[in-house]
Formats: C-alpha cells, sequence, structure tokens
C-alpha cells in the first residue's frame, strides 16, 4: 500500500469528517490524488464505511448490547465462513468475528432490551444446526470505544487531601 494510501487511512481512523481537500492539505498532495486513493481503498475493501462512533449509554434513547460466545461442531462441508454467513443477515448482529481460544465466534448484538437480545439468542441463533454453545455477556459499561475514551479522566477534578 503506498504512502499516501497509508496517510489517508490513519488520517480517517482518527476523523472520518475530513473532507478531500482537508486531507489533500495535510498531506500535501492534490485533492485529485485523494480521490483517487480514497476510490482505490473503498473498492479494494480497505475502507468499508465511514461512520460516527457512538457512545449509546449518552444517548437518551439506550439499547442493549451484547458479546455473545458461539461454539459450534464441525460438519462436513459447512466451515466456519457459511456459520457466520446464516449468523450475519440478522438484523439484531453489528459485528462478527471468527476466534481462536475457547469459542468459534464472537457475534456482537444490539436489542432494545435484555428480553429482544434473549429472544435472538433463544429463537434465532440457538437454533441453527450445529451451534454446540453460546454464552452470553452483556456490556455493562463502556470506557474506550475504537480507541476514544467515552468520559474524561476524572483525576483531575479531584483535590488530593492530605492529613
Amino acid at each position: 500500500m503506498s504512502n499516501l494510501k497509508d496517510q489517508l487511512i490513519e488520517l480517517l481512523t482518527e476523523n472520518a469528517r475530513y473532507t478531500n481537500a482537508q486531507l489533500a492539505a495535510i498531506v500535501g498532495a492534490e485533492v485529485k490524488d485523494i480521490e483517487s486513493a480514497l476510490k482505490e481503498l473503498e473498492s479494494d475493501g480497505v475502507i468499508v464505511k465511514y461512520a460516527a462512533i457512538l457512545n449509546t449509554e449518552a444517548m437518551e434513547k439506550k439499547k442493549v448490547q451484547a458479546l455473545i460466545e458461539v461454539k459450534v461442531a464441525p460438519q462436513k462441508l459447512k466451515g466456519f465462513d457459511s456459520y457466520a454467513e446464516e449468523i450475519y443477515h440478522f438484523p439484531e448482529v453489528q459485528s462478527l468475528y471468527l476466534m481462536s481460544g475457547g469459542f468459534d465466534l464472537a457475534v456482537f448484538v444490539e436489542g432494545e432490551n435484555i428480553t429482544d437480545v434473549a429472544m435472538f439468542v433463544s429463537e434465532k441463533l440457538s437454533v441453527i444446526d450445529g451451534i454446540v454453545s453460546v454464552q452470553t455477556h452483556f456490556i455493562l459499561k463502556k470506557y474506550k470505544i475504537e480507541g476514544q475514551v467515552t468520559r474524561p479522566s476524572e483525576e483531575g477534578k479531584r483535590q488530593l487531601i492530605q492529613a
């Protein structure tokens, strides 16, 4: 990957709201070169989506999020990809990863409430042929999301008192 593309990835990872003109000014390139590099990154599947990272805890309408560990039984002619394809089509699924270790797939889901997540696990996920076990972990608090701390540290605000 070219140096320009690497620079663009780094900049957009930090702030996806940069305009092409701003990116060009920062890296010292022409706007047309930025546009061309971004189109290549998008068509190559490197840049999948531009999105805002939300701290759902700070939102008025809160949703429930969970990490579900899924263990599958190997089946003839059915690899991990086929399980993933079956699972990622559900609208509740926000992210899905193949993992090493004690379970096979990490499924991040979101629902309006705990019941929604429970129904997803019991009625959609657990009934897939070949799924051996699921373990659901509800996300209670987010301290850092995609490299961003959700709240500033309280340390600087507190005054130390010594007796």
